[in-house]
């Protein structure tokens, strides 16, 4: 139990920030809008700058990170590919299916899970983190909207998707990162203190807008639930479980490992939900993944610090 009450020192301030939000979302001052305006910061500017701040001062060799890709990579493929023998048991929906894909794969490692692995791990986690979520970042705007754009729309467009991929704040801040590490470009001081300034900026905000959506959110039918609470523990539980175990039998200790386990745990984002939405698939049971993922977090996250020996 010590253990478990230290690791909860580690997440309990973010989810305070979280706690936050939910409470401003019931004042008057408070509107659905702040949650774009606060989202939209993070993912042009507040993100951007803390990708590159992380990486741009690595001295990294060619494999540095190439298990940590490979691995979050398998991961999260073998995590789609399951949805398809689950629908086919249980006699899901197309639009279930789909919906399956983006929550199954995809957990909220950019906006909750740099500033955990940061808490955790101190400043050395923030480049894996970033890493971490390019990699999560690129997956679901190519395989997992691939899948869901030939259910839905019978069509596969891959102009699309390379549009999306390039359009992308976060993974152009890697590409941008690569290149001056790459390139061993001197950034300026006032321009590094400024990105610093950026970076330091997100982490409050983005937990802060992560309350205010769930705060906004019906609760309804308690009934409905169940199936929902079912979905969550196996996504927060279940799945990142078997990838501990496998990582345990075939890995070593190291924080690429750690990183990508409590990762994996993480509830599912928003960008789930905004993308169940513009597809049209179940955004209502996606949205109420994320309030019950997020809200079992709380436990379940300390739960994996302890477990990886944190």
């Amino acid at each position: 139990m010590g253990t478990f009450l230290i690791a909860s020192k580690s997440v309990l301030p973010l989810f305070i920030i979280i706690l936050f939000g939910i409470l401003f979302s019931k004042t008057k001052a408070a509107s659905p809008k702040w949650i774009d305006v606060l989202n939209n910061y993070a993912l042009w500017i507040g993100f951007p700058a803390l990708i590159i701040a992380s990486l741009m001062k690595l001295e990294v060799n060619d494999n540095t990170y190439t298990n940590l890709i490979l691995i979050n990579s398998a991961y999260i493929v073998g995590s789609i590919l399951l949805v398809y023998p689950i629908s086919k048991i249980f006699g899901f929906s197309t639009k279930m299916r789909s919906s399956l894909i983006l929550v199954f794969a995809f957990g909220n490692v950019a906006y909750l899970g740099m500033p955990v692995l940061h808490n955790v791990f101190g400043t050395p986690a923030l480049p894996v983190a970033a890493i971490i979520a390019a990699v999560y970042l690129f997956w679901m705007f190519t395989l997992a909207i691939g899948l869901i754009e030939i259910h839905e729309t019978k069509k596969f467009q891959p102009g699309k998707i390379i549009i999306n991929l390039l359009k992308n704040p976060l993974l152009l801040a890697v590409l941008v990162s690569i290149l001056i590490i790459s390139f061993k470009i001197e950034i300026p001081q006032v321009i590094e203190k400024s990105i610093q300034l950026f970076a330091q900026s997100v982490t409050a905000l983005v937990l802060f807008s992560l309350g205010m959506f769930l705060g906004f959110q019906k609760i309804g039918n308690i009934k409905e639930w169940f199936r929902i609470f079912i979905f969550a523990l196996l996504i927060i539980l279940v799945f990142p479980a078997i990838l501990f175990l496998c990582l345990n039998q075939f890995g070593s200790p190291s924080l690429h490992n750690y990183a990508t386990i409590i990762d994996a745990a993480m509830p599912v984002g928003i960008t789930s939900y905004v993308l169940a939405s513009r597809y049209k698939l179940e955004d209502k049971f996606v949205a109420r993944l994320v309030v019950m993922t997020t809200t079992l977090s709380v436990i379940t996250l300390p739960l994996w610090i302890m477990i990886t020996g944190q």
